[in-house]
């Protein structure tokens, strides 16, 4: 229990997943939480947000979770960063974890996760449907799985509210359930990490299917040409 209490951990966005993953970790017994996000909570996130209340409306979302996560253990110091990933220094954690809506914004985690060899979790939804990542310092990245599609949609940001996007008519929506299902993918491998077992961690992506009930692992390897794998030998 002392590693998890001493490992200090910083998540990447406190909308929807955010909030569940930092839930998560608080009642496994983390006692150092970081959390960073620059936008602020609206009426529409309540539904899905579990420690977002109704006077958290126009306040900034990684202060509201910060807030509240401490409530649930007082022990627990969580600090919030009320600004972009960009700005924030990462060498100090022992783990990241993402919660982002932009791929641009996750790749800027994986490159500071490799320079840093930092394990960077990194999880996301869409609808019925959601993804969960470990990256290592010696193994394959986020960008290794990534293709020309991904690359296209590398500066659109995504809403978790059904019918409107920010700055792309793509219309995609975040599913409660399959929220609660990522984050809890997420925290299980950073306990894994934390506790010396990264012999139990997924190898590769974990694709969950909220229709289907099915979780598939699609195992990468390095790809060539990556910039964050110079001399490494492709797998």
């Amino acid at each position: 229990m002392s590693r998890i209490h001493g490992t200090p951990v910083f998540v990447a966005g406190a909308g929807a997943l955010g909030n569940e993953v930092i839930k998560n970790l608080v009642l496994a017994g983390f006692r150092d939480i970081t959390v960073a996000d620059f936008d602020t909570v609206e009426r529409s996130n309540l539904s899905r947000c579990v420690l977002f209340r109704e006077e958290s409306v126009g306040r900034n979302k990684a202060e509201v979770v910060a807030e509240a996560a401490s409530e649930l253990d007082p022990e627990c110091r969580v600090t919030a960063v009320p600004d972009t990933i960009q700005r924030t220094d990462l060498s100090r954690f022992g783990i990241l974890i993402g919660c982002l809506d932009s791929i641009s914004a996750r790749l800027h985690l994986n490159a500071h996760a490799r320079f840093f060899r930092i394990p960077y979790v990194d999880g996301a939804t869409d609808g019925f449907r959601g993804k969960m990542q470990t990256v290592f310092p010696k193994g394959p990245c986020l960008e290794c799985g990534m293709n020309s599609t991904h690359l296209e949609e590398l500066h659109r940001t995504f809403s978790c509210i059904p019918g409107e996007t920010v700055r792309d008519p793509v219309i995609l929506s975040s599913g409660i359930t399959t929220t609660a299902v990522i984050a809890a993918m997420c925290v299980r491998e950073v306990l894994k990490i934390v506790c010396g077992r990264t012999d139990l961690c997924v190898p590769g992506v974990s694709y969950y299917d909220g229709i289907s009930g099915r979780t598939d692992v699609l195992e990468i390897g390095f790809r060539r040409g990556c910039p964050h794998h110079e001399g490494e030998l492709s797998q």
